[in-house]
């Protein structure tokens, strides 16, 4: 076979390497829907197909860069942006997102990571295995690790998570026999010791390859399995995974979740938007109440018992008639329906879907939970609901003398037998100057702020053994979440013989339109605003809302009232709310300035210092970038020194082969490439008649010798240090 001939099949076959290689990175690509939050993985198949072209194709290295990083542009700005691309707009919000990506990262706080940059990141990590493959598969044809790697992969995948890589592992297996005996028999085309003439027939060797992966695969579905040597893991660590609140001390996303009998851990915000409100003032949107306090969480003590509302009216009585009210309608547009709940303002009476999706609602009078069904799943749903938003007499709370119905007092003073004496003597300390149980409710609602206690999202301890979860947080760890304060203040309550009840669902959200006049406001409620609190049964009045949680504002309407107490002056009753309200305000500013401080997020700050940050970010990609370059160009120059310095002290056969094969590499980014059909003898004589030498035919005369005999002295090492180090000073001079 001539040169020609040879240099097209080598050509061929290669190529076919690469191919394989590509297919096998795509197992690693195929299980991230099923594993991860990725919706689709089309857009990051058809970037690896781009670049593994462009790595095919072996343009020089700038053209390259410059496709590759325009595809990944153009797929970001088709993923992330609506405006138009390299637009100012388009630039500055590149920037935001870059900057505030990166405070995340070198904060260590990578939960931050927004999709833009996380998506960033992966198409990085496709463009360098397009290259990384390349090399492993065509140039230096070893194939091995990253197969083995591939079936560890898939095996670990199919075994500890939801994903099947029964077919994924057929696929692979065909995929690898395939490249093994092509790379196999390029490697021997390369050591010339085989003649070509026989491959002028494909079918010599492509038929048995055929036959053989055939027969491999029939072998492998035929032979009897051996049944499995343990319980399939995947359902425990479905059920270890699942719940609000925590099963462990993992870290978990916020949100809204039914489970809640293991409350604690740690959780990373999530800003998904849940449902958009029209309404004409902020309020707590209710989805369910619990009662039964375990020492661990929160359960029901009876099982739900729904019940279809005729004409979606709603039958809960939250607060007595004597509590003045007045009478609104909202609209909500839940973007999530799959949640089957109702999110529903304090004194809800009706609720109707607008869409004219068939829609139905049932109430469990247990845990006060409206249960939404659809005849067919709908994209979005849009409720209207007409409520009575109440406003509660401080005076009449604090002048409430009538005993509590036996049923309330039976069911919500429940405490476990486990409960340790302290917290309950804890709250007596509190209240221990309060008379009225309005009083004795604020004084436990303020004494998270002023004692120690600190709101916070990350290393939330998760009780142990028989911890009580109040109990930890009271004396112990003093640092938690919603549910941490609201559960301690419900059962510190509790152990005064006050009737409370642990309440869940979202905060108002984030006003998003401010409307004037009788327009409703618009409030966008996302994940991030789930949220539990407290409330209090109040004879007369009802359940009445409190926030003990640190740094929330309780947004439930209080007015002074007409009565006073006998032993309470004017000026007290005129103070009282005015001083709750001030403490509010302040604890809200604080938390906002801490947010502001601590959260990253675009739009959190003020536009100096984002417009710092950006400069920041700007500056530390600069010099990244820089510092990349001038690594990149000068690589060869530091290589050289390495390989030199291990030349000098080891000289053993080894180290002179991995200096010859580095010598290769060198010239061929000078622009001396071997040719395939070229022995080594002819591309020594091509090189020494480039550079007037004789030191290329001399070291790889003795390169041959050593390859092929294994003959190779001291003496003769250091005479083949001088001659590299000679001949690799020329070439980089």
């Amino acid at each position: 076979m001539n040169r020609a001939t040879k240099n097209k099949s080598t050509i061929l076959y290669t190529s076919v390497l690469y191919v394989c290689s590509f297919f096998l990175f795509l197992e690693w690509l195929y299980p991230l829907e099923d594993i991860t939050d990725t919706t689709s993985i089309t857009a990051f198949i058809l970037y690896a197909v781009f670049c593994f072209i462009i790595s095919m194709l072996q343009l020089k290295w700038w053209i390259s860069y410059l496709l590759k990083g325009f595809g990944l542009v153009f797929l970001l700005h088709g993923l992330f942006f609506d405006q138009p691309l390299l637009s100012i707009l388009w630039l500055e919000q590149l920037l935001m997102e870059f900057s505030f990506n990166i405070q995340a990262l070198i904060s260590q706080e990578l939960y931050y990571l927004t999709p833009l940059f996380r998506s960033f990141l992966f198409l990085i990590l496709i463009w360098l295995m397009s290259y990384l493959l390349h090399y492993w598969f065509v140039q230096m044809k070893r194939i091995f690790l990253f197969v083995l790697l591939t079936f560890v992969y898939l095996t670990i995948l199919d075994t500890f998570t939801a994903y099947d890589a029964g077919i994924s592992v057929v696929r692979s297996f065909v995929i690898s026999l395939i490249a093994l005996a092509i790379s196999n028999l390029l490697k021997e085309l390369d050591h010339e010791q085989i003649r070509l003439a026989w491959m002028k027939k494909t079918s010599a060797w492509l038929t048995p390859l055929i036959a053989i992966v055939i027969f491999s695969t029939l072998v492998g579905f035929a032979v009897p399995k051996v049944e499995p040597q343990w319980p399939d893991p995947v359902p425990f660590i479905h059920s270890a995974a699942e719940g609000a609140g925590g099963t462990g001390a993992a870290t978990q996303k916020v949100g809204y979740g039914e489970d809640d009998s293991r409350l604690g851990g740690s959780f990373v915000q999530d800003y998904t938007p849940v449902f958009t409100a029209n309404v004409h003032d902020s309020h707590y949107w209710r989805v369910e109440t619990k009662d039964l306090y375990t020492g661990k969480g929160w359960e029901l003590s009876s099982e739900p018992e729904y019940e279809e509302l005729e004409n979606g009216m709603i039958g809960l009585e939250m607060f007595s008639d004597e509590v003045a009210s007045e009478s609104l309608t909202g609209l909500i547009e839940l973007h999530n329906p799959s949640i089957g709940k109702l999110m529903y303002p304090y004194g809800a009476t009706q609720a109707e879907e607008l869409t004219g999706i068939e829609t139905s609602f049932s109430l469990d009078p247990n845990s006060e939970a409206v249960q939404t069904e659809f005849n067919t799943t709908p994209e979005m749903a849009v409720y209207q609901v007409e409520y009575d938003n109440p406003s509660f007499a401080i005076n009449q709370l604090r002048n409430s003398s009538e005993e509590d119905p036996a049923d309330i007092t039976d069911r919500y003073t429940q405490l476990p037998s486990s409960l340790p004496d302290r917290v309950g003597e804890l709250a007596e300390e509190i209240t221990a100057d309060e008379d009225s149980r309005y009083d004795k409710a604020k004084a436990i609602e303020r004494y998270f702020s002023s004692n120690g206690f600190e709101y916070q999202t990350t290393d939330v301890p998760v009780p142990q053994g028989n911890q009580d979860y109040v109990d930890q947080f009271l004396f112990e760890s003093q640092v938690g979440y919603c549910d941490n304060f609201s559960s301690a203040m419900v059962v510190m309550l509790r152990s005064l013989d006050i009737p409370t009840r642990w309440a869940k669902g979202f905060t108002s959200g984030e006003l998003i339109e401010n409307n004037v006049g009788e327009e409703p406001d618009v409030y966008q409620v996302t994940n991030a605003n789930a949220h539990s609190w407290v409330e209090v049964y109040f004879p007369g009045s009802g359940w009445v809302p409190f926030e003990p949680t640190q740094g929330f504002s309780n947004p439930t309407d209080f007015h002074l009232g007409e009565t006073q107490s006998d032993n309470q002056t004017e000026d007290d009753v005129l103070e009282a709310p005015e001083d709750i309200q001030e403490q509010e305000e302040e604890e809200q500013e604080e938390l906002e300035e801490e947010e502001a401080e601590t959260a990253f997020s675009p739009t959190s700050g003020n536009t100096e210092s984002g417009g710092s940050n950006w400069w920041f970010g700007i500056i530390g990609l600069a010099v990244l970038a820089v510092l990349a370059f001038f690594i990149y160009k000068t690589r060869y120059r530091w290589q050289t020194k390495v390989v030199s310095a291990r030349l000098a002290k080891t000289q053993d056969t080894e180290t002179f082969q991995d200096a010859y094969h580095y010598l290769m590499k060198v010239l061929n980014d000078k622009g001396y490439e071997k040719a395939p059909d070229q022995t080594l003898r002819e591309y020594a004589d091509q090189i020494d008649s480039s550079y007037g030498s004789k030191e290329m035919g001399q070291l790889t005369n003795y390169y041959e010798r050593v390859l092929y005999k294994n003959e190779l002295s001291n003496q003769h090492v250091v005479e083949l240090t001088q001659l590299w180090k000679n001949l690799i000073n020329r070439i980089m001079g």
